[in-house]
Parts: structure tokens; C-alpha cells; sequence
């Protein structure tokens, strides 16, 4: 595979996309276009749940590769998404308890990447993280990953709250990244477990919060306020490890 986001560009290419089942990200849309074909294919995005962009020909111009926008250019993923119940059926097919981790304002590319090598490392089941407000599966991504993109699925969601309670419902407890949090050794992270990171700056959105049954700190002793998120991510991971190995 490729280390590279996928741009699609023009009317019947971006249609074709939709249909063939491609995964597709964001839809840039001439404002204020309505002929037939563009609203097929912004009734196709709305089906899809593809984030829609409606803006000006100067945007598409700047944003077009190829100068021949005809009104709309797609941004696919590079690497195709997974499905939270792929990783369900993965961790039963390995005869482990499933561990995920969910990413709630990861827009760090770096990050996200990061955190990805850790998950596959740690013998996660997978990485879920939200539609909106969220990097994707770009080139950065992959590289920062070293790889582990193609061996550790990565599953989009509309509502990371309600994928959380979906979740608890079959089994999963959840615990969330946080400061004030009760420090992560104190914590019985073995079993079933999703594991709920933040970014850096705002941490794990309140909805997010509230829906996880326990917050985890990791201890620090120096000056600085927080952890860089797939530090943090990477923390946390491997105490879960520990605790797992010990049964």
C-alpha cells in the first residue's frame, strides 16, 4: 500500500468512489451548485456520513491537483477503515478478552500514528476514533505508525459516546486518561477493557468522561502539567499489559 492520502477529483470519479464502497473522508462541494449530478453525489456523502465542505470555486481551485475539479474533490483514506466489530471478532479469534483504544480530539497526525505502533505493540485489538474533530489514516499517519497500520485495525465512528455504551452493553468496562484521575496501579485494568485517551491540551471530551467507568492517572514527579497523548497512550497501555501477564 501506498503512504498517501487518496485525492478524488471530478464528478463520475468521486460518484464511482461512493459507489464502489471506498471509504471516503470529506467532500469538498462548489457552494451553491444544485445540477443533477452534484446532488447525487452529495446525497451519496450524506448517506455515508462523509464530512461535507461547501465552499467557494477559489477553495477547489487550491485545494485541486489536477485543475479539473469539475465542482467536487474527495479526500479518501489511504488505508481502509475497519469496523469496531472486526476487532470484536479479532480478539475472539485470538482467545483474548478485547482491548481497544478510543482517541477522543486526536487531531495530531503524529499522534495518532504513535499511538497506533503502541496498540499493535501491546497486542491491542484495534484503535477507534470519531468522525469529526479527529486526524484520519493519511500519509503522515502511516509513517508515524512505522507500519502498524497494516496490522492493527483503525475503525471511524460517528458518536465515540455511543460506541462506548454499545460496548458496555457486551461485556466492556472503559477506562479514561485523566489527571485527577485515581492513580493507574490502584486500578484492575485486566478483563475486557477500552482504554480512552485524550489530546494533550483539552483531554477527553465531557460526554466521553462521563460514559467511561473509571478515570486513570499516571503518576509524575516533575514540572510539566501532562504527557504528550501517545506517551500517555503508551503508559497506560502497558500497565494494562503488566496487569494482564499477571493474570
Amino acid at each position: 500500500m501506498r503512504y498517501e492520502e487518496l485525492t478524488i477529483e471530478g464528478r463520475n470519479a468521486v460518484l464511482e468512489a461512493f459507489r464502489s464502497g471506498k471509504t471516503i473522508d470529506k467532500l469538498f462541494v462548489l457552494d451553491g451548485c444544485q445540477d443533477g449530478p452534484v446532488r447525487t453525489i452529495v446525497r451519496e456523502a450524506k448517506k455515508h456520513d462523509t464530512i461535507l465542505n461547501f465552499v467557494a470555486k477559489e477553495r477547489l481551485d487550491q485545494i485541486s491537483e489536477t485543475k479539473k475539479h469539475q465542482g467536487v474533490i474527495a479526500f479518501a483514506a489511504a488505508y481502509e477503515y475497519a469496523e469496531v466489530e472486526d476487532m470484536l471478532r479479532l480478539a475472539e479469534q485470538k482467545g483474548e478478552p478485547p482491548f481497544l483504544l478510543l482517541l477522543d480530539n486526536i487531531v495530531d497526525p503524529h499522534n495518532l500514528g504513535a499511538i497506533i505502533r503502541t496498540a499493535n505493540l501491546a497486542g491491542a485489538h484495534g484503535v477507534v476514533i470519531p468522525k469529526r474533530r479527529a486526524a484520519g489514516l493519511t500519509a503522515t499517519v502511516a509513517k508515524a505508525s512505522a507500519g502498524a497500520v497494516n496490522y492493527t485495525p483503525v475503525a471511524k465512528v460517528t458518536n465515540l459516546s455511543n460506541t462506548i455504551r454499545e460496548l458496555k452493553e457486551r461485556g466492556m468496562w472503559f477506562v479514561c486518561a485523566d489527571m485527577g484521575g485515581t492513580l493507574m496501579y490502584q486500578l484492575d485494568l485486566k478483563g475486557s477493557i477500552g482504554l480512552v485517551i485524550g489530546s494533550e491540551g483539552d483531554g477527553v471530551g465531557k460526554r466521553v468522561k462521563e460514559s467511561c467507568d473509571f478515570s486513570a492517572s499516571i503518576p509524575m514527579a516533575g514540572e510539566i502539567g501532562s504527557l504528550n497523548a501517545s506517551v500517555a497512550a503508551g503508559v497506560l497501555s502497558y500497565e494494562i499489559v503488566r496487569q494482564r501477564l499477571q493474570g
